[in-house]
């Protein structure tokens, strides 16, 4: 249809957990202990870590957050709904990463010639994820929304850049989620915080007898949430 262009995205989530990555062949990173640490942040609006941490992403067989965004010149706002109810689309959070979205689009536009959607940056986003595991109950869901989130912006928008900065803006572990497997969210020194990226330490084959058991007794979210983040 003209003027309005749809893309679609599926983000796992991902668990911490302690262990040992040890050596598995050539081209392993070497045997070496580690522990996923919440220490806080440095900086709330950038959302810098205090230290860097690492996870695992959860395979999207199992847990998984379904992201679908749609731009066209008729939208007269953006608006986002979750699990089928529509949220408030100016949560701090969520305006950052579409600023950085919209930012790098206009940054690739200008670097370019004959941009393939000369119009796009003018017109509103209609943004639907579903998660298919309860949300705001301690699983990340914030984690694998705003992952998805700056995937599926990226690819509507036409961008092309690492987006570890995008979905670190809207929560921290997004960065993480980007990738699948052992992932470190290096916590980066410069003030503002273009080296604090997500990059991955070891593909999921890495550990293949590693299993993660969830029970879920209750769908029921957390009275608290995560500031600005993908849960009601």
């Amino acid at each position: 249809e003209t003027g309005l262009r749809r893309m679609g995205a599926v983000g796992g989530g991902w668990g911490h957990l302690w262990g040992t990555l040890g050596e598995g062949g050539p081209g392993s990173p070497p045997a070496w202990p580690w522990l996923f640490i919440t220490g806080g942040k440095r900086d709330e609006e950038l959302v810098l870590p205090i230290n860097s941490s690492l996870s695992v992403t959860l395979h999207q067989d199992q847990l998984k957050t379904t992201t679908t965004a749609v731009i066209s010149k008729d939208f007269t706002e953006d608006r986002i709904w979750l699990n089928g109810r529509e949220e408030d689309v100016g949560q701090p959070r969520l305006q950052a990463c579409l600023r950085e979205i919209r930012c790098l689009a206009r940054k690739r536009r200008n670097s370019r010639d004959g941009d393939p959607l000369p119009s796009s940056l003018s017109c509103k986003v209609h943004v639907a994820s579903v998660n298919n595991f309860p949300t705001a109950a301690g699983l990340a869901s914030s984690a694998a929304g705003y992952a998805c989130l700056a995937y599926t912006l990226a690819r509507v928008y036409g961008v092309e850049s690492d987006l570890s900065e995008v979905a670190r803006r809207g929560s921290g572990s997004a960065c993480r989620s980007l990738y699948g497997g052992f992932v470190e969210w290096q916590m980066g020194e410069q003030a503002d915080g273009k080296d604090s990226i997500a990059r991955q330490v070891a593909p999921e084959s890495h550990w293949p007898e590693l299993r993660v058991l969830i029970l879920v007794v209750s769908g029921v979210g957390r009275v608290e949430q995560q500031p600005g983040g993908l849960c009601p």
